[in-house]
């Protein structure tokens, strides 16, 4: 047993031999986090700090803040406890959302997998048990045969890989940077789905507001044609007009089926995002004039914007793994070498059997394989090259999108300031029209044009108050979303981990 038990430490120690060995070099490139922009803003003329403000809960003025910070939860920003109702089903119960986390978590699995065969040696055991019966006459020797015996094996091997060059460290910050590629994809499935159910919310409020106001008209456009029907009758006016205001009062009843439309549509897109079947999901009716315009903007500096947005981060880890596998087909080029050991016993017992125990180690150096390696070398390079030039352009376009959305928010807080006065002005000639009509001073007819007009201007002033909405979300959206300060840890929050 003594001998066995020093076969079996030589074995260990050849094991933790192989481990420190293996801390050799690491070839190929080592990968460092591309610098930034240099760029200060997103437009080329620095916009106003703050929007034009206008009467009314979407004409709020807007500040613009470079030193203000996202919440995660960006949507509470426009007060509507029923669009928080709707986030919170939609963030606990999407399929996308889960989807993604699959394959988070498949990736976090397959880091381990690895991770563990690469850096650890292989163990594996081995024990048998057989019964033996051995028959001396069939070797010609005439002793009566002895009893059966039970013949017992076992044997432990151990074997291990050393990693000289490096090719199971940069199979493993692979693998991690694909892990983080899929913690980003979750982090921009939770920013898409957020900036979709807040853009389906305002569109529903921006419909069901011009559903109402539509309906409006319809009545003024009918009192119209009944007067004017009147007036025929009574020889007062030419049949073109009874037909003119049919024609009016015709085409507004045509838009309103396509308003029920889109509402159908938008509730049932709205369920969908919440998790559920359009036939089961109670959809909560979101009124425009109950949202709240956020009055503070909190614009990143671009420098901060390429940590902030989770697609940004997901195609600089696709890029750090690109960097990795030209790690792994660089030290491919290199010998590699297999240490193997195995102990054990054979016997009648393990107490009184004889010892057997081996160690070897193996060597394989690539000598001629028509150029196989080199061109996958090459192959790994060029992929590296293309991630570089997808996060440059995931980079561009990000700064697009801020730069948009931020001219959007200029742009439609002037529209609605001067929907916002047309409104105004309409209302102003309406009750004056009205005093008028007391008065006698001016027909019914007359007082319900003023009426119709100031529903039109109303309606146009409605659609540019959902504008508003929809561009702030979407610019909240372009930032980032605010994941890193959600108490969620889907992402670590530091910067990418240093190459091992």
């Amino acid at each position: 047993m003594g001998g066995e038990r020093s076969r079996m430490r030589t074995i260990a120690a050849l094991s933790a031999m192989a481990l420190l060995v293996a801390q050799g070099c690491t070839v190929g490139p080592k990968y460092r986090a591309p610098a930034p922009p240099a760029v200060t803003g997103y437009t080329p003329q620095p916009l106003p700090g703050k929007t034009a403000g206008s009467a009314g809960a979407a004409g709020a003025a807007q500040r613009l803040s470079a030193s203000a910070d996202l919440p995660a939860d960006w949507w509470t920003l426009l007060r509507s406890p029923e669009l928080n109702g709707m986030m919170r089903e939609a963030l606990a119960a999407s399929p996308t959302l889960a989807e993604a986390t699959a394959r988070l978590k498949q990736a976090q699995e397959e880091l381990k997998a690895r991770r563990g065969a690469a850096r650890f040696p292989t163990v594996s055991g081995n024990a048998s048990v057989e019964e033996e019966q051995l028959n001396l006459a069939a070797y010609g020797i005439p002793f009566p045969n002895p009893s059966p015996f039970t013949l017992l094996d076992g044997s432990v091997a151990v074997s291990y890989a050393l990693d000289i060059f490096g090719a199971n460290r940069r199979l493993i910050e692979s693998l991690r940077a694909q892990r983080d590629y899929e913690a980003w994809q979750v982090e921009g499935a939770r920013l898409m789905l957020a900036g979709n159910v807040a853009s389906a919310a305002i569109r529903q409020a921006q419909i069901r507001a011009a559903m109402d106001l539509t309906r409006q008209m319809l009545g003024v456009e009918e009192r119209q044609l009944r007067i004017a029907e009147k007036r025929y009758r009574a020889g007062g006016v030419a049949e073109s007009e009874v037909h003119s205001q049919q024609t009016l009062l015709a085409e507004t009843q045509a838009t309103l089926p396509g308003l029920e439309q889109e509402l159908d549509a938008v509730n049932d897109e709205l369920a969908v995002l919440m998790g559920k079947p359009p036939a089961q999901a109670r959809v909560a009716a979101i009124s425009l004039d109950r949202l709240r315009l956020p009055e503070e903007l909190p614009v990143s500096l671009p420098s901060a914007l390429v940590r902030q947005r989770p697609d940004i981060r997901a195609a600089e880890a696709l890029l750090h793994e690109a960097s990795a596998n030209v790690g792994v087909a660089t030290a491919n080029l290199y010998p590699q070498i297999v240490l193997t050991g195995s102990g054990g016993a054979i016997g009648t017992g393990f107490t009184s059997g004889g010892g057997i125990w081996n160690a070897e180690g193996a060597l394989t150096q690539p000598i001629f394989n028509g150029g196989a390696l080199r061109a996958e070398r090459r192959k790994a390079q060029a992929a590296f090259e293309e991630a570089g030039g997808v996060y440059r352009q995931t980079v561009l376009a990000a700064f697009q999108q801020v730069a948009d959305s931020l001219y959007a928010i200029e742009h439609d807080a002037q529209t609605l300031a001067a929907r916002t006065e047309a409104a105004n002005q309409a209302e102003a000639s309406y009750r004056i029209a009205a005093g008028r009509y007391r008065a006698g001073g001016i027909s019914q007819e007359a007082l319900l044009d003023a009426e119709r007009q100031r529903l039109q201007t109303e309606l146009d002033r409605t659609g540019a108050a959902a504008a508003r909405y929809a561009d702030s979300v979407a610019l909240l959206q372009a930032l980032g979303g605010g994941w890193w300060n959600a108490q969620h840890a889907v992402v670590a929050r530091q910067a990418p981990a240093r190459v091992p």
